[in-house]
């Protein structure tokens, strides 16, 4: 696989090993030690994706996630030894695509890092080219484009595909575990990521996130993604959004 990987991670038998594994993948991949290091080589090259260590010294994970999606909406692997379902839904509420917990088995990781690339180097022609309008957000179905009110709407890897998730299937009761399965590619995991980046999703496309009227909640079950008719049209987005 023609890809390049950037590794933040303060421990360099975990780096090198990772590194190892995606090597013998054909992946090529950078070392940082350091989440400053991090930032200006990934400031310096183009990365497919970045492996992201959380316990790092000075500029901790959390701190490089925020000033990197300020930057770019590349995919981020979270790898770390906090397991408090805290620090994944603070990880995946910053705009991390997936998180592993350590100890991890290298072969799996690898996988999901494969799997995260794949994703995001799909070709649009490959897709079916759709354009569909819902309150003022368009999204291109084939690109992966989003925009509202002509104006392009940057979002990270993973919550453009759930939201393109959401308008295939629109009108249809999706299980949680069924979306965790279909777009995380899993079939088992933490269903807690599905609520995160729904919740993200409708901070960047819903009028009002508190009463969201696209991705409605169904209790329960899961999520429901509806366009209104007119006559139950979204009230228009405040100032604030």
């Amino acid at each position: 696989m023609d890809a390049s990987v950037l590794i933040i991670e303060d421990d360099q038998d975990i780096a090198d090993l990772i590194a190892m594994y995606l090597k013998d993948e054909g992946i090529r991949s950078d070392i940082a030690l350091t989440a400053e290091a991090g930032l200006e080589l990934s400031a310096a090259s183009a990365y497919d994706l970045v492996v992201l260590d959380l316990n790092l010294p000075r500029m901790d994970g959390y701190e490089f996630l925020q000033t990197f999606r300020r930057m770019t909406d590349t995919p981020v692997v979270i790898v770390s030894s906090r397991d408090a379902d805290e620090d994944m839904i603070l990880g995946l509420g910053l705009g991390a695509d997936d998180f592993v917990n350590k100890p991890f088995s290298p072969r799996v990781l690898t996988a999901r890092i494969r799997a995260h690339l794949r994703r995001s180097h799909t070709p649009a022609m490959d897709q079916n080219r759709e354009v569909i309008q819902f309150g003022d957000i368009s999204m291109d179905l084939g690109a992966l484009i989003v925009e509202r009110r002509g104006e392009p709407l940057a979002m990270p890897t993973k919550e453009l595909e759930l939201l393109a998730y959401f308008v295939r299937n629109r009108g249809v009761a999706l299980k949680t575990e069924q979306i965790y399965k279909d777009v995380w590619g899993n079939m088992y995991g933490d269903y807690t990521t599905v609520a995160v980046h729904v919740q993200r999703l409708r901070k960047r496309i819903e009028p009002d996130p508190a009463q969201p009227c696209f991705i409605k909640t169904i209790y329960g079950i899961g999520y429901r993604f509806e366009i209104p008719t007119e006559a139950s049209a979204c009230p228009e987005r405040g100032r604030a959004s």
